[in-house]
C-alpha cells in the first residue's frame, strides 16, 4: 500500500497538549517509514502554523463555512491518493501498533470495514482506561447507537478467540479504516445528511446489506474523549438533525421497520427527509439485502420487533390505564398511566423469550413484591420471564410466581407485584390499535 491516510474529524479545536497529544500519537505509533498522512480540518486561523511544527506531514483544508462532519469527511477523502482512508475523530489518541491489525484485515478482503476498541479517555483528566473487548454495536428503536454485550453466538463464531475479529452489526463511526475504492463503491456518505448523527447507522446497514462485513478488531485500540454533552450547537436544533438524519436511514435501509420507527418517534414523521431519490437507486444498484435479511442473519439480538406475540400497550382491564415507561432509563421503575394510543412509551413487544420490551429495556422484577423495573434486556429469562396467560389476561412473574396488578391509591402511577388471585386488577389486555406488523415476505 502507498499510503495510509488519516482524516480527524471536525469537532474539536487544536488546543495544546491535548490536540498535539492525538496528531504526534497518531505518527509515533504507526508507520514511521513516512507513508503516512494527515488531513485536519478546522476554521481557525493559527492551525497551520500549529501543524507547520509537527514530526509528519499534515494538510489543512477548509470548508470556507460550518459544514459538519459528514461533508467535512467527504471533503478529506477526496484529496487521498493511497489505497486506504482510516477516519478518525479529532479528540482521540492511537497506541502502540493499532494500525497494522486494520490494514490486515483489508488485505485479506477489501469489502471489510475494520473499526478499532474505543478505549475511553476522561475529559476531565485526559485518564486512559481500557475498554471492555466483550461489547458490540447495536440501536435502539429510537436509531440510537448503544454498545451492548458481545452474544455467545459470536463468540462461538470466532472459536472463543477474544483476539479474532468481532463482527459487528453496527459500529460507532467516529473512527474506522475503509478500501478507498470500496468507500465509493459502496456510496461514500449520504450527503443529504446534516452536521452529525446516524451516518454511522447508514453506513453499517449499508455495509452489511450490499455484501460487505463490518469488524471491530480486538488488537487494535485507539483512546476516545467521551464527553458528558455536546459543546456546539446544531442549526435549528439537536432533536431535528438528528430526527432528520434517522428518517432517511429508516427511508432507504429500513424497509417496513420504518414505519416502526415512525410510530416509536411520532415528532420524525413531521420532519422533512429531502431527496432520497440517489440512495434507493443506490440500493437497487448494489442489489442490496432485505432488512429483514439483517435482523434475522446479522442482528438476531436486535431489539427491533421481529419475533413476538403481541406489539401494543398493555391496558389494565379495572383502571383502563395502560403501562408507560414514563420515558425513564434503566433501573427505573415502571410506570402507568392514561391510554393515549400514540405509541411511543406505551408500546411493548411481548417476545417469544418471553419478555415484556420496550426498546432496549425489559420489564425486571428482582424481589417478590417488587417493584418492576426497566432493565437492560439480557435475553436470558429469569427476572426478566413472563407469562402472559390470553385466558386469565394474568401476567405471571416466572421466577416469583407473582402477577402484575394495578397500583394502589397511594402511588396511582406504580404497577405492583403481588400474588395471582384472578382479579379485575391483575386482568391485562393486550388488544392494541397499534397496527404495524413486520411482513413475512420480502420486498427485495
Amino acid at each position: 500500500m502507498k499510503f495510509a491516510e488519516f482524516v480527524p474529524g471536525t469537532k474539536t479545536r487544536i488546543e495544546g497538549g491535548k490536540s498535539r497529544r492525538k496528531v504526534v500519537g497518531v505518527k509515533s505509533e504507526s508507520f514511521t517509514s513516512g507513508n503516512v498522512r494527515i488531513f485536519l480540518y478546522y476554521l481557525g486561523g493559527t492551525l497551520e502554523e500549529y501543524v507547520s511544527n509537527l514530526p509528519v506531514p499534515v494538510f489543512v483544508f477548509r470548508t470556507e463555512k460550518r459544514s459538519g462532519l459528514i461533508r467535512a469527511r467527504l471533503l478529506g477523502a477526496k484529496h487521498v491518493t493511497g489505497d486506504v482512508i482510516t477516519f478518525l475523530d479529532a479528540h482521540c489518541e492511537c497506541t502502540e501498533g493499532w494500525l497494522e491489525p486494520l490494514l490486515a484485515r483489508i488485505v485479506d478482503n477489501r469489502k471489510t470495514v475494520v473499526c478499532p476498541i474505543i478505549d475511553v479517555i476522561s475529559d476531565e483528566t485526559f485518564e486512559y482506561i481500557t475498554a471492555s473487548d466483550m461489547t458490540w454495536g447495536g440501536f435502539n428503536w429510537k436509531l440510537n447507537f448503544r454498545w451492548y454485550r458481545v452474544p455467545q453466538r459470536e463468540m462461538d463464531r470466532r472459536g472463543g478467540d477474544r483476539t479474532a475479529p468481532l463482527r459487528t452489526p453496527t459500529m460507532a463511526g467516529g473512527l474506522f479504516a475503509i478500501d478507498k475504492e470500496y468507500f465509493y463503491e459502496l456510496g461514500a456518505y449520504d450527503e443529504g445528511m446534516d452536521i452529525w448523527g446516524g451516518e454511522n447507522l447508514e453506513m453499517s446497514f449499508r455495509v452489511w446489506q450490499c455484501g460487505g462485513t463490518l469488524e471491530i478488531i480486538p488488537c487494535s485500540h485507539v483512546g476516545h474523549v467521551f464527553r458528558d454533552k455536546s459543546p456546539y450547537t446544531f442549526p435549528g436544533g439537536v432533536s431535528k438533525i438528528v430526527l432528520h438524519n434517522a428518517a432517511r436511514v429508516a427511508e432507504v435501509w429500513m424497509d417496513e421497520w420504518r414505519d416502526f420507527y415512525y410510530a416509536m418517534n411520532p415528532g420524525a414523521r413531521n420532519v422533512p427527509v429531502g431527496d432520497i431519490t440517489a440512495r434507493r437507486e443506490l440500493r437497487d444498484r448494489l442489489k442490496c439485502k432485505s432488512f429483514r435479511w439483517y435482523l434475522e442473519t446479522i442482528y438476531p439480538e436486535s431489539q427491533m420487533p421481529l419475533e413476538y406475540y403481541y406489539l401494543g400497550d398493555v391496558r389494565n382491564a379495572e383502571t383502563h390505564n395502560c403501562l408507560d415507561t414514563m420515558g425513564r432509563k434503566s433501573g427505573e421503575n415502571l410506570g402507568i398511566t392514561y391510554c393515549h394510543n400514540l405509541g411511543g412509551n406505551q408500546v411493548f413487544a411481548y417476545t417469544k423469550r418471553q419478555q415484556i420490551m420496550s426498546d432496549d429495556n425489559c420489564l425486571d422484577a428482582s424481589q417478590k413484591n417488587g417493584p418492576v423495573k426497566l432493565v437492560r434486556c439480557h435475553g436470558m429469562g429469569g427476572n426478566q420471564a413472563w407469562i402472559y396467560d390470553e385466558v386469565s389476561r394474568s401476567i405471571r412473574h416466572e421466577n416469583t410466581g407473582q402477577c402484575l396488578q394495578k397500583p394502589e391509591a397511594s402511588d396511582m402511577n406504580l404497577p405492583l407485584m403481588r400474588r395471582c388471585d384472578h382479579s379485575l386488577g391483575q386482568q391485562w389486555i393486550m388488544q392494541s390499535e397499534f397496527k404495524w406488523q413486520a411482513r413475512r415476505s420480502d420486498d427485495r
